[in-house]
């Protein structure tokens, strides 16, 4: 009886191990497309690579909340040189992670008629979150617009995006004391 049991034991364990290391593939196949599975490609398959990933990130470096949400309510940020308010707003989207385009109006007639259009004024910074818009920086309202686009509400450990640097015509401020 007990042999039995061990005999059970051993082929339950033997069988359950390629489920803990499975990975995922991927390879080409006959006609050129790339395909992934959790099984092993095929013997005639091309470039076949087994892929590992742990938790929800996808292999650009941006988890798939981040790139769900980015599809879904791409974001938009207005900004310049207006100092501490773009400054703020830059540095609140990066401890997020959150990937932007950023326009500067100031950078040209059409950049000013864009926000001209939008706003009605020229003010910055301008928060576009898929169709909505927040004008000037406020902290809780930005946070609002990103949680209801479904961004996450910090960067992935290790991959906080750096803030993009100023425009040019905005004055570096000089470092505190001790820095």
């Amino acid at each position: 009886m007990k042999a039995g049991i061990l005999a059970l034991t051993a082929a339950l364990v033997a069988g359950s191990a390629p489920l803990g290391a499975a990975g995922l593939y991927e390879w080409k196949d006959a006609q050129g497309r790339k395909v992934y599975s959790d099984l092993a490609p095929p013997i005639d398959a091309r470039n076949a690579q087994q892929k590992r990933f742990t938790g929800s990130v996808v292999e650009g470096g941006e988890s798939y909340a981040t790139k769900t949400a980015r599809e879904k309510h791409p974001i938009t940020l207005y900004a310049n040189a207006c100092g501490i308010p773009c400054d703020q707003a830059r540095q609140l989207l990066a401890e997020r992670g959150v990937p932007f385009n950023s326009k500067d109006p100031q950078a040209s007639p059409e950049g000013q008629a864009e926000l001209q259009k939008l706003t009605g004024r020229l003010s910055v910074p301008v928060l576009v979150v898929g169709t909505e818009r927040v004008d000037g920086f406020e902290s809780g309202r930005w946070h609002t617009a990103l949680d209801r686009a479904g961004y996450p509400s910090s960067a992935i450990p290790g991959r906080k995006l750096a803030p993009p640097a100023a425009p040019a015509s905005e004055p570096t401020p000089a470092p505190a004391p001790g820095e």
